[in-house]
């Protein structure tokens, strides 16, 4: 066992999310530990040009190739639809700085987008006073997802976009391993009226306690609503065959012309479609248990020093967040960011499918978690 999981796999998983805000969930990272940040530059404008699979794809991507450059070990990460942040102990240090290099270049080649990406050590965090501390959730009991607290994450991002600890890019045609990378289930329409992506950060100088009881206030409103705004219908997402994801899933494969690799993702997620339509039981794959893990492996709820969420909501929960949340920022307690729209969509990471613990990153499927901070940034100035 490493350093980063020796310290990552100690602690505790929670599962109750209503219990988010609670300290003693949190432990401080180790001094040594680094934090890994990366964004699109210009995501409004992808976004813009209805390019959201292109983005929930490239910060999917950054997962994905951090977590094969480390041999499948667990190590705390949050996706935040534009792009991902994550923690490495020194020890993964190097093979986590190669993935983000050549992510980015892949990101440029494939994607035609541009991707910041950098690391920042954890004692230049806390030299600003800041800490990052890490708790472990379990939505399931499939796996867990970290949530960041302290401030540092937010800051470590802050810096990137400043082009301070900038890694730099790999050369051209560097490819890193985005093996179990794929999108090929089909957007989710809200069931109950309208899926908000919101995000809640706190007001520069604001009192953490009345901070805690907003976002306290926001999930308790939230968990009365039916599933507590899963996004992901009961029977999983809607899958169709050829998948809307297949140029996509082609370009996270290594070697060959592009046409040859299209080809071989046709065939394969045919196979799929067709075990998954018939629930034909392969070689102990059971597709009725695989569904109900992705729902239940659902990442549509995180907090990353504010707080994420993809929820299919009625008009009355929306009206009631977007009410409690414009009392705090007339308060000065937070900076928020709404984003309404009519479906959700999912960017998977299955490096095995006979595994439990595949991971299953949602998005607004109009915009999302970029929209809303778009949204929140209007609120700085």
């Amino acid at each position: 066992m490493t350093s980063g999981e020796s310290f990552y796999g100690g602690i505790p998983v929670f599962r109750g999310f209503t219990s988010l805000m609670d300290p003693a969930l949190y432990a401080p990272l180790p001094d040594d530990w680094s934090i890994g940040v990366a964004d699109i530059v210009d995501s409004t404008k992808a976004i813009a040009a209805q390019r959201y699979k292109a983005v929930n794809m490239a910060g999917a991507a950054v997962i994905a190739a951090v977590t094969n450059a480390l041999e499948g070990r667990e190590f705390p990460f949050v996706f935040g639809g534009d792009g991902a942040s994550f923690a490495v102990a020194p020890d993964d240090l190097d093979r986590a700085r190669d993935a983000l290099a050549a992510t980015a270049t892949w990101v440029w080649e494939e994607l035609d987008l541009k991707m910041r990406v950098a690391l920042v050590p954890v004692g230049a965090i806390r030299a600003q006073g800041l800490d990052v501390r890490v708790a472990r959730f379990g939505p399931s009991a499939n796996l867990s997802y970290a949530m960041f607290s302290g401030g540092g994450l937010a800051w470590a991002d802050a810096a990137m976009k400043r082009g301070e600890f900038a890694v730099t890019e790999a050369p051209a045609g560097t490819q890193p391993d985005l093996s179990g990378l794929s999108c090929r289930f089909e957007v989710m329409p809200a069931a109950r009226g309208l899926i908000l992506s919101l995000l809640v950060m706190p007001a520069r100088g604001a009192d953490p306690a009345a901070f805690r009881k907003v976002i306290e206030d926001i999930i308790h409103l939230v968990e009365r609503s039916p599933d507590g705004g899963r996004p992901v219908p009961p029977q999983g997402p809607p899958l169709k065959w050829p998948p809307q994801g297949l140029d996509y899933e082609a370009r996270t494969r290594r070697g060959g012309p592009l046409l040859a690799r299209r080809a071989s993702v046709l065939a394969y997620t045919l196979f799929v479609y067709l075990i998954m339509r018939f629930d034909l039981n392969v070689g102990g794959f059971v597709p009725n248990i695989y569904k109900r893990q992705v729902v239940e492996n659902s990442d549509f709820r995180k907090y990353d020093d504010g707080l994420r969420m993809i929820l299919d909501c009625t008009p009355q929960l929306e009206r009631a967040l977007s009410e409690r949340l414009a009392i705090a920022a007339r308060d000065g307690i937070v900076r928020y960011g709404l984003h309404p729209q009519d479906a959700a969509m999912m960017t998977c990471f299955t490096p095995s499918a006979l595994r439990s613990d595949h991971v299953h990153f949602i998005d607004g499927a109009r915009g999302g978690y970029a929209s809303a901070a778009t949204a929140l940034k209007t609120m700085m100035v």
